[in-house]
C-alpha cells in the first residue's frame, strides 16, 4: 500500500474516532413508542414541559404549582407523599424554608435505603428550570413510573426526595439530612443535575472514603453510556459547583452518585432553560443511568459500599468501562520512564537515534505549544475587544462557544502542522518523536503527585513507546498501524478539548489549543511521516478562518439566543433618594433610557449582593421617587447583667418581597446569634469554637429568601462597648410589573441576567442598635 493511501486512511480513521469519541457518549435515537415497565424519554419529557412552564423559585406562586403537581404524580402511582418544611440557616448566613417532597418504597430487607433524589426549585427568578432540574425530576418520577409498572419488590426501601431551595444554598438537603427521621436510614443517594441544557451526562462520585467500591459496583449495573472519568471528578472537587449530594455526604456520610450534564451552558439559570431547549438525547442518557442502577441497587448491601481504596476510571467508545487501582500510578509510571529509556537506549545503541535530531526535537514541541496556546488566548482577548456584549454572559460560555471551541483547536493544530513543517527532519522521524514521548511521560509523573485522578494519561504513553520501538525497527512503518496505536490517545483527550472550555469558560480557550498539540504530539509517529504536513496546515488555517467568520456571522443575540441584561431600582429610605442600578458592561437600547447618554460608571460597587460571581453594579444614575410600603421593623433592647445588651429584631415585609439581604458597617462580632429559632453551627479552631456572627469576615451579615411573607426574627447579644449598625436591603423581582416606574419590556432578543439579582425593586434602610 502506497504511502499516501496510508496517510488518506490514517486522517480518516482519526476523523471518524475523533467523531466517535464525542457522539458515542449518549443515546442517539429515541423510540416514539417503548413497552410500559420501560423508562419512556417522551413521557418524561411531558413533565419537564409541565415542571418548566414558568420559573418556579421558592417564595414565587409558581413555585407551589410545581410542588402540588409533584405531589399528585406521586400520589397517581399509589405513593403516600409527605412534605417536610422549616427554616434552614446555612453556613453561609443564608435563611430560607424549604418544603422538601417525600415518598417511600417499603423494601423486604432492614430498611436500609437508596436515595433517589432531584431538586423542583429554579434558579431566582427568572430560569424555568427545565433542565436545572426539571429534568432530574422528571426523570425519577418516569423511572419509579416504569419501576412500578415491572412489579418490582425490592430488598432495600427507596427514598424518593425532592429537595428545595437547592438554588440558593442547598437548604431542603441540609433539613433533610438533619433533621427528616429518614435520613439515618439513607445509604446510598442518587443524585440528578444539570449545568446545561444538552449534551452527555456525567457521572460524578460523592464519597468521604475511597471509591473503588463504587466504582465496581457502577462497572457491575451495566450502565450502556457510562461517561465519566476519574480527572473529572478530582477537577469538580476543586470547584465551588456543589450539590444536594454533598450535603448528604458532609453531614450523613452517605455515597452517592450526581449525574449531570454541561453541554449548551449558555442556558445555565437563564430564562432560556426552557422545555424547548433540553436535548432529549440527553434526557435519554439520565434515564440511562438511573434504570440499571436503580434495578441494581435495589437488592445490593448497600453497607458493603464504603471502601479504604480507590481506583483510576476512565469510559472509552461503544460503553467501554476501564478501571484500575490507585496503587498501580506508581509502578506504572516507574515502568513507562524504564521502558522510555530502554528503548531509546537501544535506539542509541543501534545507532536509529541521532542524539542531536533528540535534542532539536525540543524546539517545535515547545515552539508548537507555546506559539499555539499565546495565539488562541490573545484571539479570545480580541473578541472580547471586538464584541464588548460577550461579558454579559457570566457564566463565560457564549451561544457561539462551540465555534470558538473548534477555531482554537484548527488554529492549535496550523501552528503545529506548520512548525513541524518547518523544523521537522524527515531523516530521523523517531528521534524527534522522543521529546514529545519523554514531556508527555512528565506530565504524567506531575498529574500523579498534583491530580492523581489524571493519572490514567500514562497509558498512552505506553503506546507510544511502542510505537517509538516500531519506528526504530522499521524505516517506513505502517501508518494504518501506528494510527490505531495512537487512538488511546485520542479518546483519552479528546473529550477534555471540549468539555474544559465549556465547563470553566472561554477564559481558559487556550486550553483548548494546548491539548490540541500535545494530542497532534502523540500522533507524530503518523504525521511525522506526512510528506504534505505544510498542506495540511493551510487547509487546518483555511477551516481555522472558515469558523472564525461564522462565529462572527452567529454573534448576534438573537429571540432565540437573547443578551442577558439588568436593570435594578433601589430606594434609599435614610437619604430619600432613588437609583437605578445594573451589572452591565456596556449600555444597551433598553438600559440606554436609564442611564442617559453619558451614564455614571462606577469604579467600584458600594454593595455586592450574595451572586455566584460577586457581580457588583457597574452603572448608576437618578431614579424618580416612587411609594414602597416599607417593611415592619421592630428592635427591642434589653440591659443584661453581664455587660451585654440583648436585642430582638423582627422585619415584616409588607409588600411581595422575595429576598433581604442584611450588611453591617464594620465587623462586629456578637456573643450570641439566633435567626427565626436557628443558630449556627460552631466550627472549632484550637480551643476556641465560634461561627459566621461570633468571628465576622465580611460585611454581609445574613441573605433570607422569603416565602409566605415570613418575618424575619433575629435574636443576638452585643457587648455594651461595641456599636453595630444594620442595613437591610428588602427586594422584590416587580421591576417591570411596577406601574409607577413603567418599565417596559424587553426586546424579544434580550433578558434578564442570571446570578444577579436582577429586576428587583429594593428598598434600603439603616437600622442602628446602640442608640
Amino acid at each position: 500500500m502506497s504511502k499516501n493511501l496510508q496517510a488518506l486512511i490514517a486522517l480518516l480513521l482519526i476523523s471518524f474516532s475523533c467523531w466517535l469519541s464525542y457522539h458515542s457518549l449518549k443515546p442517539s435515537s429515541i423510540p416514539e413508542e417503548v413497552p410500559e415497565y420501560e423508562f419512556s424519554v417522551n413521557r418524561a419529557f411531558q413533565h419537564v414541559e409541565k415542571i418548566g412552564e414558568s420559573a418556579h423559585y421558592l417564595g414565587s406562586a409558581a413555585h407551589s404549582s410545581v410542588r402540588n403537581y409533584i405531589v399528585n404524580e406521586l400520589q397517581n402511582l399509589g405513593l403516600e407523599v409527605q412534605t417536610q418544611e422549616d427554616f434552614v440557616l446555612n453556613d453561609a448566613a443564608i435563611l430560607s424554608r424549604p418544603q422538601n417532597i417525600l415518598t417511600r418504597i417499603k423494601g423486604s430487607g432492614n430498611g436500609d435505603a437508596l436515595v433517589l433524589m432531584s431538586h423542583y426549585d429554579s434558579q431566582p427568578h427568572s430560569s424555568h428550570g427545565a433542565s436545572d432540574a426539571g429534568s432530574g425530576v422528571a426523570t425519577i418520577l418516569e423511572g419509579l413510573r416504569a419501576f412500578i409498572a415491572e412489579g418490582n419488590t425490592p430488598k432495600n426501601d427507596i427514598i424518593i426526595l425532592f429537595t428545595d431551595a437547592e438554588e440558593i444554598g442547598l437548604m431542603g438537603a441540609e433539613l433533610f439530612i438533619k433533621e427528616h427521621p429518614w435520613a439515618k436510614d439513607a445509604k446510598l443517594a442518587l443524585n440528578f443535575e444539570a449545568r446545561g441544557s444538552g449534551g452527555s451526562s456525567f457521572m460524578l462520585l460523592e464519597t468521604n472514603a475511597g471509591n473503588a467500591k463504587l466504582i465496581k459496583a457502577f462497572k457491575e449495573a451495566n450502565v450502556p453510556f457510562p461517561t465519566t472519568n476519574s480527572l473529572a471528578y478530582s477537577v469538580y472537587k476543586l470547584l465551588p459547583n456543589d450539590t444536594d449530594l454533598t450535603v448528604l455526604r458532609e453531614f450523613g456520610n452517605i455515597n452517592g452518585f450526581n449525574f449531570a450534564f454541561i453541554g449548551d451552558h449558555f442556558d445555565y439559570h437563564t430564562a432560556n432553560d426552557l422545555p424547548k431547549n433540553l436535548d432529549l438525547e440527553t434526557l435519554a442518557h439520565q434515564g440511562d443511568y438511573l434504570m440499571p442502577l436503580l434495578h441494581y441497587f435495589k437488592d445490593t448491601d448497600l453497607n458493603q459500599l464504603n471502601s479504604d481504596r480507590d481506583l483510576l476510571y476512565f469510559n472509552l467508545p461503544f460503553g467501554q468501562f476501564i478501571t484500575y487501582p490507585f496503587s498501580w500510578i506508581t509502578p506504572m509510571l516507574v515502568l513507562a520512564f524504564i521502558l522510555f529509556f530502554i528503548v531509546v537506549g537501544f535506539g542509541i545503541f543501534k545507532r536509529q537515534l541521532n542524539i542531536k535530531a533528540i535534542f532539536k526535537g525540543f524546539g517545535p514541541y515547545f515552539l508548537s505549544l507555546i506559539v499555539g496556546g499565546l495565539l488562541v488566548f490573545g484571539l479570545w482577548k480580541f473578541c472580547l475587544f471586538i464584541y464588548p456584549e460577550y461579558p454579559e454572559m457570566l457564566h463565560g460560555f457564549t451561544y457561539n462557544g462551540y465555534s470558538y471551541i473548534t477555531a482554537a483547536i484548527l488554529l492549535g493544530l496550523s501552528v503545529a502542522f506548520f512548525v513541524y513543517h518547518k523544523f521537522y527532519s524527515e531523516e530521523h522521524p523517531a528521534s524527534q518523536f522522543v521529546a514529545p514521548l519523554f514531556f508527555w511521560i512528565l506530565i504524567c509523573a506531575l498529574l500523579a503527585i498534583g491530580l492523581k485522578g489524571a493519572a490514567y494519561f500514562i497509558i498512552p504513553a505506553y503506546f507510544g513507546i511502542i510505537q517509538l520501538f516500531l519506528m526504530l525497527r522499521q524505516k517506513q512503518p505502517n501508518l494504518i498501524l501506528n494510527t490505531i496505536l495512537s487512538l488511546p490517545a485520542l479518546f483519552i483527550l479528546f473529550p477534555f478539548i471540549q468539555m474544559f472550555p465549556v465547563a470553566l469558560g472561554l477564559k481558559i480557550l487556550f486550553v483548548a489549543a494546548i491539548l490540541s498539540i500535545l494530542l497532534f504530539t502523540l500522533f507524530l509517529p503518523v504525521f511525522g511521516y506526512f510528506s504534505k504536513k505544510n498542506t495540511l496546515a493551510v487547509f487546518l488555517f483555511l477551516g481555522f478562518n472558515i469558523t472564525i467568520f461564522y462565529a462572527h456571522f452567529t454573534s448576534e443575540f438573537t429571540s432565540e439566543k437573547p443578551k442577558p441584561n439588568s436593570l435594578v431600582y433601589l430606594f434609599d429610605a435614610d437619604e430619600d433618594k432613588a437609583n437605578w442600578f445594573s451589572y452591565d458592561s456596556v449600555i444597551d437600547e433598553w438600559t440606554a433610557e436609564y442611564f442617559g447618554e453619558e451614564p455614571m460608571k462606577l469604579a467600584t460597587s458600594e454593595t455586592k449582593f450574595s451572586s455566584k460571581y460577586n457581580s457588583g453594579f457597574t452603572w448608576r444614575s437618578d431614579a424618580p421617587k416612587i411609594n414602597i410600603d416599607a417593611p415592619g421593623i421592630v428592635l427591642q433592647k434589653i440591659d443584661s447583667s453581664n455587660n451585654e445588651y440583648q436585642y430582638s429584631l423582627k422585619i415584616a415585609p409588607n409588600r411581595d418581597a422575595k429576598r433581604m439581604e442584611i450588611y453591617t458597617e464594620n465587623l462586629t462580632d456578637f456573643s450570641k446569634f439566633e435567626v427565626n429559632g436557628r443558630t449556627p453551627e460552631d466550627v472549632k479552631l484550637g480551643e476556641e469554637s465560634f461561627n459566621m456572627f461570633t468571628r465576622r469576615w465580611r460585611n454581609r451579615l445574613l441573605s433570607y429568601y422569603i416565602s409566605s411573607k415570613d418575618t424575619l426574627r433575629m435574636n443576638f447579644s452585643l457587648d455594651k462597648s461595641k456599636s453595630a449598625e444594620f442595613i437591610l436591603y428588602e427586594s422584590s423581582y416587580d421591576l417591570l410589573e411596577n406601574e409607577e416606574l413603567n418599565v417596559p419590556k424587553r426586546a424579544e432578543n434580550m433578558m434578564p441576567k442570571p446570578f444577579v439579582l436582577n429586576d428587583a425593586v429594593i428598598y434600603k434602610k439603616k437600622i442602628k442598635l446602640n442608640q
